[in-house]
């Protein structure tokens, strides 16, 4: 088995789709590093990858919203691809099964901004921060704390 972990921020708004009646969430999630090239400079690089999350649990694509810092996890697809010019291509993708919420790019990095657990899995929920499992979210609220 193959694994992908990324941590990174939405680029756009999630999409909601149904496939041959089963939900697929859409999105895009941005990973930026920054590095020092061999002249001392400082670089930035930035990786989009393209991630399909099929699931019932569709109660968290409200929350999938541009700038949002997600973790995601699932198994990777490489695509190669020809562009309209005859040039080749290529696109990174993750099959998702599990997905977290971080945070919204206002909040802090503080170790007190809880997560929110929309996979299936109970990591990280021995580390002190406020999990809520997708399965418990029934509909949007106007009284959730973020």
């Amino acid at each position: 088995m193959i694994k992908m972990q990324v941590i990174g921020r939405l680029g756009k708004d999630c999409i909601v789709n149904t496939v041959n009646g089963k939900n697929v969430i859409n999105f895009s999630v941005a990973h930026s590093e920054r590095y020092k090239d061999s002249q001392g400079n400082l670089q930035e690089k930035t990786t989009w990858v393209d991630c399909a999350y099929w699931t019932d649990r569709t109660a968290v694509a409200p929350y999938l919203v541009k700038g949002v810092q997600v973790y995601v996890e699932g198994t990777p697809e490489a695509r190669a691809f020809s562009r309209q010019d005859g040039t080749a291509g290529a696109s990174l993708s993750v099959r998702v099964r599990e997905v977290q919420l971080l945070g919204s790019k206002g909040e802090g990095t503080g170790g007190s901004t809880p997560s929110y657990n929309a996979g299936n899995s109970s990591a990280g929920s021995s580390s002190g921060n406020s999990y809520v499992n997708a399965d418990d979210i029934t509909e949007a609220s106007d009284d959730l704390p973020f």
